[in-house]
């Protein structure tokens, strides 16, 4: 393939060189296409969510696992990354492997992805109602109204990304800078008051906790390796920038360098705020026993008005979150159903010609959302959401997979991400990783459900796609526009 230049106007030609017309608004510039990916990611809300089970399984020294986890996610993101560098359009793995390998191969990303998203979103909005919302405004736990509040945030959520995707990127864009002098501020105050005061110490960061003399600790599947869930369910997500790469501006340049930089700033804040949080801890048991951990700690150090401040942040980060993963997966949707390869693809493919945006993609998700809310009891709504974890990386190890098997028939645009030499060393190292991940998440006891789950959806998949094959076969021949556009 000849070299292309890959300044805006060869962003804006990369629909048209798909087969498509542009119809999303080119709206994203780098900073909200950064702030894309990094408040999927929310290294805040990740914690947030996950620091209790850290401290119950591994104790505070479980913590160091998050490295291991953020130097693995960095090289899947650079494989990520090379391909997003090479065909900006919706839908991202989807693309990527209905162009390079096969079109049935990509409706498989595809259908992965839909999945993932579409519980990603509940569980973010049902987590915000639980854990952030109902703390901040003195309610009790309560199953039943933390349900309403999910719904409640669903369709507000699906309100503004039905109205602009400039209105999206703006609030996320503020939710991500929120976030950002949130994790620095709370990490130096929290060790200026465990200075200042005593309380706290800097041997919790070795320390076992609880899980002292726990049985099976370092075994497959056993409390440590339960530890590197925490990395592994908030350390995803960075390729969305992929996913909205038709509304971004000099996407060639722009996606990859968020979906690098999402991860790697990540990685660093994360790993600033979990040691300062860990330092903090005045009583490692009764912390560790805690429902929510992280706003107790800050408010033993830093006093209850601290802890609110926390706990608006966090709702504020868990709205951002949650309302860009919506938006993530109408764009898998409208992508899907452009190329007739998704139910009722007629209906999923429109797009409003006032605001730019797929509004009955967007309705579908909020829809899903309110049936999972009703239909499902508390034991298998919990269920299905740890269950995403899981697809994740699925979704990661296929598409490293793919990126080895079409690298060298790869086509090169000049100023694009680029590896180079190091792509091949990077992607092994990649694809190894996702099977360490992948192992983590599947062999603890309490992944075996979450499993059937993941291999229900799927079967699902499997019969419309079977469906497909049987009353629509041509869809699922060829690609639009020309596939040798990507290529050597």
């Amino acid at each position: 393939m000849a070299e292309a230049s890959t300044d805006e106007s060869a962003g804006e030609r990369s629909v048209e060189e798909g087969g498509y017309q542009q119809e999303l608004k080119r709206t994203l510039g780098s900073f909200q296409v950064f702030a894309i990916s990094f408040a999927f990611i929310s290294v805040a809300v990740g914690i947030f969510s996950t620091y209790d089970d850290v401290l119950q399984n591994a104790g505070p020294v479980g913590i160091w696992l998050w490295i291991l986890v953020a130097v693995g996610q960095c090289l899947v993101a650079l494989v990520v990354a090379q391909l997003a560098g090479r065909i900006a359009l919706s839908g991202s793995s989807y693309q990527w492997a209905s162009r390079l390998a096969d079109p049935k191969v990509g409706w498989g990303f595809g259908w992965l992805t839909f999945c993932y998203l579409a519980i990603a979103v509940v569980a973010i909005d049902n987590a915000l109602a639980s854990q952030a919302f109902m703390p901040l405004a003195g309610m009790r736990p309560d199953e039943d109204t933390a349900r309403v509040i999910t719904l409640v945030v669903l369709f507000v959520q699906a309100v503004l990304a039905v109205a602009s995707t400039r209105l999206v990127s703006l609030i996320n864009s503020a939710a991500v800078g929120l976030e950002l002098a949130l994790v620095v501020v709370m990490a130096v105050a929290l060790i200026i008051a465990a200075a200042v005061t005593g309380n706290g110490s800097v041997g919790n960061l070795t320390s076992r906790g609880i899980t002292e003399d726990a049985p099976h600790y370092f075994a497959l599947g056993g409390g440590l390796m339960i530890a590197m869930i925490m990395g592994l369910a908030t350390l995803v997500g960075f390729d969305s920038a992929a996913n909205l790469a038709e509304e971004a501006k000099d996407p060639y340049r722009s996606v990859p360098r968020a979906i690098v930089g999402s991860v790697v700033a990540a990685g660093l804040l994360g790993l600033l705020f979990l040691v300062t949080l860990t330092v903090a801890i005045e009583d490692v048991p009764r912390i560790s026993r805690d429902g929510s951990p992280v706003a107790t700690i800050m408010r033993d150090q830093l006093g209850p008005v601290t802890e609110r401040t926390l706990l608006i942040a966090i709702t504020f980060a868990f709205f951002g979150a949650g309302m860009v993963v919506m938006v993530a997966c109408s764009r898998i949707i409208f992508a899907m159903s452009r190329d007739g390869r998704f139910p009722a693809h007629r209906l999923m493919r429109r797009v409003n010609p006032h605001t730019r945006t797929p509004i009955p993609a967007t309705v579908l998700i909020f829809a899903m959302g309110v049936i999972l809310m009703v239909a499902l009891p508390g034991a298998a709504l919990l269920e299905l959401i740890t269950a995403s974890t899981i697809l994740p990386a699925l979704i990661y190890g296929s598409t490293i997979v793919l990126y080895l098997a079409v690298r060298r028939r790869l086509g090169r645009r000049k100023g694009a991400f680029d590896l180079g030499r190091l792509e091949l060393p990077v992607a092994v190292a990649a694809l190894v990783w996702t099977v360490v991940a992948l192992v983590a998440l599947v062999t603890p006891r309490e992944a075996l459900v979450p499993l059937v789950i993941v291999v229900g959806l799927l079967v699902v998949g499997a019969l419309f796609f079977l469906g497909m094959l049987i009353f629509d076969r041509g869809c699922l021949e060829a690609e639009p526009g020309d596939v040798d556009v990507f290529r050597h």
